[in-house]
């Protein structure tokens, strides 16, 4: 399997605004299909306030990939074993730049120590995790304002004996 080599680069609080956009845009357009449109609203506005965001983003490690200037994607690691964010552009999608960033946030994991990672998969990112070897271990209903947001927890064992 080849995975298209992207540049990732850390997380600086200039992308801040364009990584608001990029979170809202990948929210609104490639999860329709999974939920309802006050949902989207309402887990997009999550990045609402952009100091809160930059600070979130700023506390976990993030990777940021950019295409000719053009900002699209980034992923995040959590006390080094929780895959906390993984987005990207709906112009970019299917393009290898999930599978990239996964790839670093896995190893980059790993190199800390972490025997497994956890992510709290969107209903529409669940084949993309399972595809990786994640496994399904809890189903989950998100409060985001007065509505509910499923997801599913997921864990992938990050050894040596990686079929993946």
């Amino acid at each position: 399997m080849t995975t298209t080599a992207y540049p990732l680069r850390p997380f600086l609080t200039a992308d801040t605004m364009a990584l608001r956009e990029l979170f809202a845009q990948s929210i609104e357009e490639l999860t329709a299909e999974d939920y309802d449109e006050d949902q989207r609203v309402a887990w997009a506005a999550t990045a609402a306030d952009a100091e809160a965001f930059a600070a979130k983003l700023g506390g976990m490690v993030t990777l940021v990939v950019q295409v000719d200037g053009e900002y699209a994607g980034f992923a995040s690691l959590k006390n080094n074993d929780s895959f906390e964010m993984l987005y990207v552009h709906p112009h970019f999608s299917g393009q290898g730049i999930g599978s990239a960033l996964a790839d670093a946030i896995e190893r980059l994991a790993k190199g800390r120590g972490a025997k497994e990672i956890t992510v709290e998969s969107s209903d529409t990112a669940e084949p993309f995790f399972e595809g990786r070897g994640y496994v399904a271990t809890q189903r989950n209903m998100v409060p985001r304002d007065d509505l509910w947001l499923p997801n599913t927890t997921m864990k992938k064992r990050l050894g040596a004996a990686n079929d993946g």
